[in-house]
Formats: C-alpha cells, structure tokens, sequence
C-alpha cells in the first residue's frame, strides 16, 4: 500500500485561496463492476479529477476495504471516505470527511453515528475533516433522503439553507457540502451555490444531479470550490472525453 497523503484539507484550503477548482469523483462500491475496475480506474487517472471519494448509504465492509486496497496501489489521488454510517471507516484511506447533516432532524445523522464512529477515528490515522452535509430538493427521492429519513431543504428557501451552511460554519465545520443527492432529477440550484459561496468564508462541496461537463462549469463559476460526479461516471466511464 502507498503512502498516506496528508494534508488534505489544507491542500482544499490553498486550492480555493488560489481560485483553483477540484473534482471529486465518487465511487460506491456497491455499484463497482469489479471485472472492469482496472479500466475504471485507467478513466479516473485520465480525467481531470483530484480527489476519489469512496462511500454510498449502504455499503458491505468487505467491499470497501477491497475497493480502497486497489485504489491506494494503483492511483496517487487523495482517498476520502464519504461515509453513510460508522460501518464504513477504513484506515486505508487518507481522510474521511465527518459529516453532520445539517439540513435534517434525525439525530442519528446529526450526531448519534458520530459518537460511534469518534472512538473508531480515533484507532486510526485518517485525516478527519469535519464536513457540514446539507441535502437540497431535486425532484426525486435520493437515496440519501430514504435512508437518513430526512427531508431535504426546499429548493425555493434560499435564505434557510444561507442560514443552516452559515450554522455549520459558526459550528466549526471545515467544508460545507451541497447535495441533491446520487441520481437527482435535478442539481444543486446555481444561484443558491452562489448565495452561499459569498456568504461563507469555507469551501463548498457541490455535488448530485451533475450529468455533464457544462454543468460543472456553471457549478464552479456559481462558486463551488469542488464538484464531485458519482452517478454520471458510473454510467459512462467515457464522461470526460465529450
């Protein structure tokens, strides 16, 4: 296995300081067709992307240790966890991102899964980086809505998901994370992504519902600091080279 890559969060942090853009591209790794994920990750070393985040609602521990393996011998992008329960922490990735769903009322998922995992985090030498998760309205139940048994925020309610990511923010979240969640029928609105960029001083994860290039354009120059594509990999491998 490689060596760890640390810093991550600061790495995000000068990136965002310098204007510079990110691109996560998320894994699931219920949905990995092992047989091709050596031409998988062929695609991912070709894209422009600068992170792999690696998690899903429910994923088998087995699974992702086996996923997380390839990933660290065979790419030199940071690994991060994106976690959907305490079940999915691994010391081979490099950071996890330890999320609070803001936007919600279980507290499960505001802090009970955080209590649990905290003692887990602290027998390894992953990078935590605390992550305010806000889930935004996309016109479909996402899976992320079914299993945290939340509602996400009105797309319309602009100044309630201002104040729920400046809540966050004032709470200590390092990274704010703007999801429609995996298959949306529609992406994160833009002029909420730029109501919230300028009011905010920590980076914005944007991610869900983006089915092509353009539409990480128009998320980065709304303001997001990093976009992350999960669904629309996943489904075709080839996405960078349109």
């Amino acid at each position: 296995m490689k060596q760890k890559i640390s810093n991550i969060h600061q790495q995000i942090l000068e990136a965002k300081k310098k204007g510079q853009k990110l691109l996560a591209i998320l894994l699931d790794p219920d949905k990995i067709v092992w047989e091709n994920l050596d031409h998988l990750l062929v695609k991912i070393k070709q894209s422009p992307a600068t992170h792999i985040f690696v998690g899903g609602s429910i994923v088998h521990a087995t699974i992702l240790e086996d996923l997380l393996t390839e990933l660290k011998q065979k790419t030199n992008l940071p690994v991060v966890i994106f976690p959907g329960d305490p079940s999915q922490i691994s010391p081979q990735a490099d950071a996890i991102l330890f999320l609070s769903l803001l936007s919600g009322r279980n507290p499960d998922y505001l802090i009970e899964y955080q209590v649990q995992a905290a003692p887990i985090l602290k027998r390894t030498n992953l990078e935590v980086i605390s992550t305010g998760y806000i889930l935004i309205e996309s016109g479909n139940e996402t899976a992320v809505a079914r299993v945290s048994k939340t509602k996400p925020l009105k797309r319309e309610n602009l100044d309630l998901v201002l104040a729920t990511a400046q809540a966050g923010e004032m709470l200590g979240n390092k990274l704010m994370y703007l999801e429609a969640g995996s298959g949306a029928k529609n992406a994160v609105p833009l002029e909420m992504i730029q109501l919230i960029s300028q009011n905010i001083e920590i980076p914005i994860i944007v991610g869900g519902g983006i089915v092509d290039l353009q539409g990480i354009q128009n998320a980065y120059k709304a303001g997001a600091d990093l976009v992350v594509i999960g669904t629309a990999f996943e489904n075709d491998s080839h996405f960078f080279e349109a």
